[in-house]
């Protein structure tokens, strides 16, 4: 039987809540009858995601900046544990604009745990990401051996591991960093400046048009479905064996497809709903800077220390979260 009691009452603060993750954070422990606290400046995040919580009395909307000290300072009153989750993404946005990455992505960090070290939260709980992995050859990826970083956004994501690292050892804060692989699923948009591979696919499927592929199609991903991605977060709060705290885990399925493979599954996915989507033929552009050729991550440390068992395949995720685009699309 599940364990429902841990968080039962915990006040759990989820910075990016309004985001696409952070949306899927805040439903699930809103259903584990937790009192949640929903910090964002809607940079990225939507207003109309969390929208229906607003009438929750078990949700509060503390609508604000992480590159404010005084808004985290606000945002952690009284709070037990932290789900950090906000963040400028996207590796060509970093690279358009480093500074802004910068400031958000560790200065917003920096100020998150110096808030979160002075109300003695209990742990610290934040989005890492396989971008971290770099220049690293080796595969699959594993927690221990990473390579230099390809970009600005990547950078900022290995010096959130260090300063995370730093404050468990020097305040005692409990930190464990997930590093997401291509996380997707429902609410994740397809329209803004940076919008990610799969809803950006979806889309343009949909409309009859077709994708546009960086390279020859044969760079691979680790694709990660959003239902996963909770798992390990709700574990990481949960567990309480010590080994498995102030680390970083892979959060992915652990298995590799190519982009090529991406489109193929879209198109026999949506095709159930139109069959013309069958016959579209993606295009092909340069290769995109900064990208990582190819993922694969190990979740073995994440298997054997906080029993994490991912229970969506992209095949599987692709049509849970084909059939929410094309119903709420």
């Amino acid at each position: 039987m599940e364990e429902q009691n841990k968080l039962r009452n915990k006040k759990i603060l989820i910075t990016g809540g309004a985001g696409f993750i952070g949306y899927n954070l805040c439903d699930k422990l809103i259903e584990k009858d937790s009192e949640v606290v929903c910090l964002d400046n809607f940079a990225t995040g939507k207003r109309e995601n969390i929208q229906h919580f607003l009438s929750n009395d078990k949700f509060t909307l503390v609508e604000g900046d992480i590159r404010s000290l005084e808004d985290c300072k606000k945002a952690v009153k009284d709070v037990d544990y932290v789900l950090h989750q906000a963040a400028l993404g996207s590796v060509p946005r970093s690279i358009k604009d480093p500074i802004t990455s910068n400031d958000v992505n560790i200065g917003g960090f920096l100020n998150m745990l110096v808030a979160s070290r002075d109300v003695g939260v209990k742990r610290f709980v934040y989005a890492a990401s396989s971008s971290t992995y770099g220049d690293s050859e080796s595969l699959p990826k594993v927690e221990d051996k990473i390579g230099k970083p390809l970009s600005p956004y990547a950078i900022t994501k290995y010096v959130n591991e260090l300063y995370a690292d730093v404050f468990s050892k020097t305040y005692g804060l409990e930190t464990i960093g997930l590093r997401y692989f291509n996380v997707f699923g429902r609410r994740q948009d397809p329209n803004g400046a940076y919008p990610a591979v799969i809803p950006k696919f979806v889309s343009l499927l949909m409309k009859g048009e077709a994708p546009i592929i960086n390279g020859d199609g044969t760079y691979s991903r680790d694709f990660t479905y959003i239902d996963n991605v909770v798992q390990a977060n709700i574990l990481s709060l949960e567990t309480e064996a010590l080994n498995s705290i102030n680390t970083v885990y892979n959060v992915t399925y652990g298995d590799r497809n190519t982009l090529l493979d991406l489109v193929a599954y879209l198109k026999e996915h949506l095709s159930e709903f139109d069959e013309k989507i069958s016959h579209i033929i993606p295009k092909h552009g340069p290769n995109r800077q900064g990208d990582i050729p190819y993922s694969l991550s190990s979740i073995d440390k994440a298997k054997e220390l906080l029993n994490y068992n991912p229970q969506f395949s992209l095949q599987s995720g692709l049509k849970e979260a084909v059939k929410w685009y094309w119903e709420n699309l």
